[in-house]
């Protein structure tokens, strides 16, 4: 046994660093060839087995005369230790496993694979090491029955590499233990090992990876739909063993995801594929079961990452393929999906959702004696419940066509989300814009917040050109604009309560610009484009802003510098701003502010005809085009996902943070301050992050004195004052021409108001 353990010691390391094996092929065999024995299904050594199988007789062990390797990167156990079977089997495992991914990997040296690739077939086609590693999975060791599971899922992904034929009994195992649901955990291994085969394809960087899962999906794909209707037509309540039904819907849920996104991104389409879109109704009953909270949250994380086209991204360890555009089968099945969320929604799902629980930490979820548990709502299922709802919404607007429909089912489901909101947003939002819900929910998830604010303004976009088109009178606009603040999606106040939210720092704007995690590029470029169309209702929301500020004495300091001249028109601009040609009075525009706290917020915009930008960007993600103009002025050449490298993402920031503080400074230098102080100050004259801002008090509660439609042109000019600078230094890292054509006519515009004044 000592010199048996000694050789494959040796052999492990000698695999590690990919070193080239000498011996004849079938010597290794004696060694790796797991034995199982009958009873618990314990296991023996391979010199037991050897036996039973003749091998012994046939292939003499490797001798151990061999020259120790000086380099051990892992630390293995001393002989004394290694004398059980059980540490035998594990390092047995442990070099299959290793072995494999070497073959796997394109960094091993060519002849070395070759030598492994011999080895590993030998052990799959005489030595028959599959149908051992599926029999481990009996075992009461949960760190052998791992280590087989894993082993298992590399070699089937060997087989398909190869193009050998699958195992069969492996086949047959998924077949029998996935056909009706089962408490056994030999169903669990079955879903972890299909999962990692699959993750193991996303992570490969051949070319042929749709092809083989193609091979692999094919004998599964009857087999995950009968499953998936045996698994979720069980009652949670008659199950013996919850743990058991918790741990194969969680491993479910993963095959799941991936099967989802092998759809999205290699554009497979197989019934197993579409299983979740074809019954959601199924998924979404698992949040009514009286189950545990942490499940309830994956399932609606899960139904997000579906919506927004993000499933995959967490589970793949490898770089997820390119987003391809969604065929028309895929957009049909979210819909499908976005329709089953809402009617949902509609029966009362929101009210099933465990918002309080306990908190998970690293040392887990039980409070210690003596330590104080404190009840505060879990802010990720507010989030995830919030952005499937609004993404639900925008989905099943983009494919109807009446927009009083559209209106009476936003009234309805926007209500039911801010009753669901109120009681976990402290203090209550009656004292402010119901917009602010959106700024308040997702302070803490940029990407998120985002997503939801674009979310938000297609829908905006999308009523929009329904209302323009049937409601021509005043009136109905003004209702039409009364509706935006009252159900809570008027784009303007959610980007303002954005920049509020970001200190108006341009050098965070720039940062979002140039990053590729979020999409804030494909939000910004589609908020400027209605914002040109827009700018009055813009600018009296600004006032309004001021009003209530002032209104409820919500300013941030008495220590404000008194006064500071606009360069641009060498004059003091007044704190209250009055929209050019505007028909409406301003006291008449503050009526929503100036209203009981108890009563629904209301704001009158200007009565202009301005026409609504019509631009909707078709890509679920702007990871397909970062910028997707749909008028021919704007499309310059856009080559901005091969251009987002992550290696220059770093210095980058750095000298786009440079540029603006630059720019700043230089404007500072500039500046004249008057000696007569106006009735409030309008520009800051160190304006820095730190004015700042604790994200549950100063972003939403608090705002400078100055006049915040000053302060948004002034962080649009730095932004597009270091966007030039960078692009002249070719460090920006895409072509950002339009983008600048956006913000200059900004410029323009806001300069004409400020003139006019």
């Amino acid at each position: 046994m000592k010199v048996f353990c000694e050789v494959l010691e040796q052999l492990y390391k000698k695999v590690l660093l990919g070193v080239t094996l000498e011996n004849d092929s079938h010597d290794y065999i004696f060694y790796l060839n797991p034995g199982v024995s009958d009873q618990d299904c314990s296991t023996a050594t391979s010199l037991e087995w050897a036996n039973t199988y003749g091998i012994q007789g046939r292939h003499q062990p490797i001798s151990v005369g061999v020259a120790p390797i000086a380099v051990a990167p892992a630390c293995l156990k001393t002989n004394s230790l290694m004398s059980s079977s059980r540490e035998v089997m594990l390092l047995q495992l442990t070099v299959i496993k290793v072995m494999t991914t070497r073959i796997l990997s394109i960094k091993t040296e060519f002849h070395a694979k070759e030598k492994y690739r011999d080895i590993i077939k030998i052990l799959l086609e005489s030595a028959k090491v599959d149908s051992k590693l599926i029999y481990m999975f009996q075992n009461s060791d949960k760190l052998l029955c791992h280590m087989a599971a894993q082993c298992l899922a590399l070699l089937l992904y060997f087989q398909l590499r190869e193009k050998i034929t699958l195992s069969n009994s492996w086949i047959a195992f998924c077949q029998k233990n996935l056909s009706e649901y089962s408490e056994s955990n030999k169903a669990i291994y079955c879903l972890w090992t299909l999962t990692a085969i699959i993750k193991e394809i996303f992570k490969d960087s051949c070319s042929q990876k749709t092809e083989i899962l193609k091979q692999f999906l094919t004998h599964f794909n009857t087999v995950f739909e009968v499953f998936y209707n045996s698994l979720f037509s069980q009652h949670f309540e008659n199950c013996q063993d919850t743990s058991k039904i918790v741990n194969i819907l969680m491993c479910f849920l993963e095959l799941l995801e991936l099967l989802i996104a092998s759809r999205i991104y290699l554009k497979l389409h197989f019934t197993c594929q579409r299983i979740l879109f074809l019954k959601p109704s199924c998924m979404l009953e698992v949040i009514t079961w009286p189950i545990q909270a942490f499940v309830k949250r994956k399932v609606v994380i899960f139904l997000k990452k579906c919506l927004l086209f993000k499933v995959g991204e967490d589970l793949c360890r490898g770089s997820v393929p390119p987003l391809m555009p969604p065929d028309r089968h895929v957009a049909m099945d979210m819909l499908t999906l976005a329709n089953a969320v809402l009617q949902a929604v509609n029966s009362g799902l929101l009210k099933t959702l465990s918002v309080y629980g306990k908190h998970s930490f690293f040392g887990g979820d039980e409070v210690q004696p003596g330590c104080e548990h404190i009840a505060s709502p879990d802010h990720v299922i507010l989030r995830a419940a919030s952005l499937v709802i609004m993404k639900s919404l925008e989905i099943k607007f983009q494919n109807c066509s009446s927009a009083s429909e559209m209106k009476v089912d936003l009234q309805r489901f926007m209500s039911e989300l801010l009753t669901f909101l109120k009681p976990h947003l402290q203090p209550s939002l009656q004292l402010h814009n119901p917009c602010k819900w959106l700024s308040r929910v997702f302070i803490e998830q940029d990407d998120d917040m985002l997503e939801a604010a674009k979310a938000s303004l297609g829908i905006y976009l999308t009523l929009t050109r329904g209302c323009e088109a049937t409601e021509s009178l005043t009136q109905g606009k003004e209702m039409w604009d009364h509706h935006t603040h009252e159900n809570g999606y008027n784009p303007h106040c959610i980007f303002l309560f954005f920049l509020k939210n970001i200190g108006f720092d341009p050098t965070v704007l720039l940062d979002f610009l140039i990053s590729s995690e979020t999409c804030f590029l494909e939000y910004f470029v589609r908020y400027l484009k209605l914002l040109q169309k827009d700018w009055d209702k813009f600018f009296t929301i600004c006032n309004n802003f001021d009003a209530t500020e002032s209104k409820y004495d919500i300013s941030i300091c008495d220590c404000v510098p008194s006064l500071v001249q606009d360069q641009s028109t060498n004059r003091t601009i007044p704190h209250h701003l009055t929209a050019p040609h505007s028909h409406i009075d301003v006291c008449a525009r503050h009526s929503w502010a100036s209203d009981a706290p108890s009563e629904p917020l209301k704001a009158v915009m200007s009565k202009g005809t301005d026409t609504m930008c019509t631009s909707s960007l078709s890509s679920p993600r702007a990871s397909q085009s970062l910028v997707d103009y749909d008028s021919s002025d704007d499309s310059e050449v856009e080559s901005t996902d091969q251009c987002l490298a992550n290696s220059k993402q770093t210095c980058l920031h750095q000298q786009a943070t440079k540029e603006i503080q630059d720019a700043a400074g230089t404007s500072r230098d500039k500046e004249e301050f008057s000696l007569e102080p106006p009735s409030r100050p309008l520009f800051l004259k160190e304006f820095d992050t730190a004015f700042a801002f604790d994200c549950e008090v100063a972003p939403n509660d608090v705002v400078s004195e100055v006049g915040i439609f000053y302060r948004i042109v002034k962080c649009f000019q730095e932004l597009q004052d270091a966007i030039c600078r960078l692009q002249k230094k070719n460090l920006f890292p895409y072509n950002p021409t339009a983008l600048l054509k956006l913000l200059k006519y900004i410029e323009v515009i806001s300069n004409k108001t400020m003139n006019t004044l």
